[in-house]
Order: C-alpha cells, then sequence, then structure tokens
C-alpha cells in the first residue's frame, strides 16, 4: 500500500492548531503535517517581502515531505503571501485564510462589527477588498490587537495581563454597539472565552476555521485526493523554535494527545528561512 500523503498546514506559531484541530475532525482520515514557524513569530510586524519568502520556504519543505495540499492557516500570511504562493507553485492547492467579513455583515442587525487581527491583514489589499465587496452601509470597527499573539505564544490565556490587554480592545467595541466580532487571526480562538466573558453573551462571534476546514475536505475532493476511510490519520507537528516549549503549548492548547507526534527539525538550515 503506498503512503498516504499528509495534509501540510503552516503558521507563524500556534495559533494555526485552532485550524487543525477543525480540519482534524473534518477529515478524520487523513494525516497532517504542521509547521510553526516559531523563530519567526509574529507574523504581523514583517514586511510582506519577507513574509513571501517564509512561507514560500516553508511550503517548499511541507512539499519535500510529500504534502497533497498546504493550508496557510494564518491570517497574516496569507493576505501576504498567498497569491505569491499561488503563482510560485501553480500545480499545488492551497487553502488560504480570510476575515469572516462576508458572514459577520450578513448576520449583523446593528450593523455594527468587530475585527480582530494584525496590522498586515489590516493593509493587505485582501482585506480591503473584502471590505469593498461585502462591508457597504456597516460599520467595521478595527484593532490590530498589539501584542495579544505574543500573550498567546507563551501560554498567557487567561493571564491577569491579556484580560487586560482584550478589556482595552474589547470595550470600545462594545461600548459602540457591534453585536458581531470576527476573529481574523488563528490565534485569536484560544482566548475566545476570555472575549466571551468581557463581551458578554449576545455579541455573536465568528471563528472562520471550521469554514477553512470545510474548504479543505471540497479541495481534496475536487483533486481526487481525498482518504475516506481506513486508518485514523496521524498529526505530526514541527517548529523551528524551541521543541520543548511547543510541546507543552500543544499540551495545553489542544484537546486530543493519543495521535500526535511531535518532531523537531532543523528546518532552518533546511528551508533556509532565516
Amino acid at each position: 500500500m503506498p503512503k498516504k500523503r499528509p495534509i501540510g498546514i503552516f503558521d507563524s506559531g500556534v495559533g494555526g492548531l485552532s485550524v487543525l484541530r477543525h480540519v482534524r475532525a473534518e477529515l478524520p482520515f487523513e494525516d497532517i503535517l504542521y509547521l510553526a514557524d516559531q523563530a519567526h513569530v509574529p507574523y504581523g510586524p514583517r514586511p510582506q517581502s519577507e513574509i513571501q519568502q517564509f512561507s514560500q520556504n516553508i511550503t517548499r519543505f511541507l512539499l519535500n515531505q510529500g504534502a497533497k495540499v498546504i493550508v496557510v492557516a494564518c491570517n497574516t500570511a496569507s493576505a501576504a503571501a498567498l497569491t505569491h504562493l499561488r503563482a510560485t507553485f501553480p500545480d499545488v492547492p492551497f487553502v488560504g485564510m480570510e476575515p469572516a467579513i462576508k458572514p459577520g455583515v450578513a448576520g449583523t442587525r446593528t450593523g455594527k462589527v468587530g475585527v480582530l487581527a494584525t496590522s498586515r491583514t489590516f493593509d493587505s489589499q485582501k482585506y480591503a477588498s473584502l471590505l469593498i465587496r461585502f462591508a457597504n452601509g456597516v460599520q467595521v470597527l478595527e484593532d490590530p490587537c498589539v501584542g495579544l499573539v505574543d500573550a498567546i505564544e507563551r501560554g498567557e490565556l487567561d493571564a491577569a495581563a491579556t484580560h487586560t490587554l482584550l478589556q482595552t480592545i474589547l470595550h470600545p467595541m462594545v461600548a459602540e454597539g457591534i453585536d458581531t466580532l470576527i476573529l481574523g487571526c488563528t490565534h485569536f480562538p484560544f482566548v475566545q472565552p476570555l472575549i466571551r466573558q468581557i463581551i458578554g453573551p449576545d455579541i455573536a462571534i465568528i471563528d472562520p476555521a471550521p469554514a477553512v476546514a470545510r474548504q479543505t475536505r471540497r479541495v481534496l475532493q475536487q483533486t481526487n485526493q481525498g482518504t475516506r476511510s481506513g486508518r485514523a490519520g496521524q498529526t505530526h507537528l514541527v517548529t523551528s523554535g524551541p521543541l520543548t516549549t511547543f510541546t507543552a503549548q500543544v499540551a495545553h492548547l489542544l484537546e486530543y494527545h493519543s495521535d500526535l507526534t511531535i518532531i523537531h527539525r532543523q528546518i532552518n538550515s533546511e528551508t533556509r528561512l532565516i
């Protein structure tokens, strides 16, 4: 029997694990190879050209490991590099992230929607295009959430400082009357319980990760590469950062552990990420 080819997923850090868990649930028979580029997290403040280079080299690494589809589980990398990746690897199917502006606007009753994302995502042409296409007549309140990705990478999901930071971000949006909050960074679902505590029960929170998992399934079906039966899929995790830290983060963030293999490769030298 030929070896199953994995789904490749990458993010600047642990945020993409919020996407991985939905891909795992949607595609239980698929193998997954996840790469966290923690040597360079966060991507948000970096120049677009640098994010494109990181993303290109990570894609090449995942393809060399046999990946049959690449999920860019990072809003910042999707905004900065997805078009570049598709042009560089025209035969590779990609699935990217984007802030869920369309469903967020469709569900608002007050006409006021909040978006949490990085500055790189807000500055992207893709985000501007989403606003033009779907947000006419709707007030969109934005916050780049400076420091939040770093706090999540440090595992400070319910720390007092994280709570204070989120209060500073969210209270002005709530005061303006938003009824929908869009999580435009894959790190942010990991602090969703804290967000809910701050904004209360009546504001809808939209996480695009389930939709990304469904799109990954569709892409595999369209390219006739899906695995629909057989053994349960295995998940392998790779980091470009410290292995001990990453292992602890995974244990803290993911709800299942029995099928995970955490490995550390010298991907900096293999893919020239630096």
